[in-house]
């Protein structure tokens, strides 16, 4: 199966350097596009894989295309190359806030097409990823033999990089104001705790690595042990000790609607990019 990355960004990287490493690696052949000849002879270098700038003959050579172009660049990207794509072809966007329908009309209505959202914690190999494709409201959450081929071959090309699921397009800008934007969020959560922790006196670093880890671990828990949330709180928070002081503190500053206003913020402008 041949892969064609178009767009060889951050996020290309990250998916070209998790396919090589996965286990199905060897089923995998990978090429991709930059804008120029200097960055395309750099990443190749770097990557050891083909890349150079005509995404028509990227289409032509692949089997499964990575759109991973500027949202405002996609209809152009992808109207230069409808007449290479056939019904053959998987197309697979990473462009956040644009359609399913977008996607095909552009491409001609060739190809399969599978929207995704990923976030860049994809670029350690801890990433998040959201897929849906045209009409799969039906088949969101369903078990595998009801997914479409277009949607297994995106999971198993995501799973390299991280985790991920399949909903509703409905839904893809919800998902943009969580796990898209997400990682901001966490890391001003990270940021704050790492301030109280230079204010009682601890070492700017090591106050760093404390909330880091702590943030990391306990997500580790929820998705390990599969518990509630709250009831994994619970679990540190002993009578009269320090830990419900320090949940009053929160609570008393709003920081539960506050985390939960700005998934919604950011979920509004999401359907705003269209």
């Amino acid at each position: 199966m041949k892969i064609g990355i178009i767009g060889l960004g951050k996020m290309g990287e990250a998916l070209a350097s998790g396919i090589r490493q996965s286990e199905h690696s060897k089923g995998y052949t990978l090429i991709a596009t930059t804008q120029s000849q200097a960055s395309a002879s750099e990443a190749s270098k770097r990557l050891k894989i083909p890349v150079h700038t005509d995404n028509e003959k990227l289409a032509q050579q692949a089997d499964i295309l990575i759109l991973c172009v500027k949202p405002h660049q996609a209809q152009s990207v992808l109207s230069q190359i409808s007449h290479k794509l056939t019904k053959k072809h998987h197309l697979i966007s990473i462009c956040a806030a644009i359609t399913t329908e977008q996607l095909s009309e552009w491409s001609g209505r060739k190809p399969s097409i599978v929207r995704a959202m990923p976030n860049t914690p994809c670029l350690i190999g801890e990433g998040m990823t959201v897929l849906c494709e045209a009409q799969s409201g039906a088949l969101a959450g369903k078990g595998s033999a009801s997914k479409s081929s277009a949607v297994k071959a995106a999971e198993k090309i995501f799973n390299t990089v991280g985790k991920t699921a399949v909903v509703e397009e409905r839904l893809m800008d919800g998902v943009t104001g969580l796990s898209g934007c997400g990682p901001a969020y966490i890391y001003l959560i990270i940021e704050a705790l790492s301030e109280a922790g230079v204010k009682v006196g601890i070492s700017r670093d090591v106050a760093t690595l404390l909330a880091a880890q702590t943030l990391m671990g306990a997500a580790k828990m929820v998705l390990e042990k599969g518990d509630h949330p709250a009831a994994l709180k619970d679990e540190v928070t002993t009578p009269a000790g320090c830990t419900i002081d320090g949940l009053m503190a929160l609570e008393e500053g709003k920081l539960r609607v506050t985390l939960i206003k700005a998934v919604l913020a950011a979920t509004e402008r999401s359907k705003t990019m269209r």
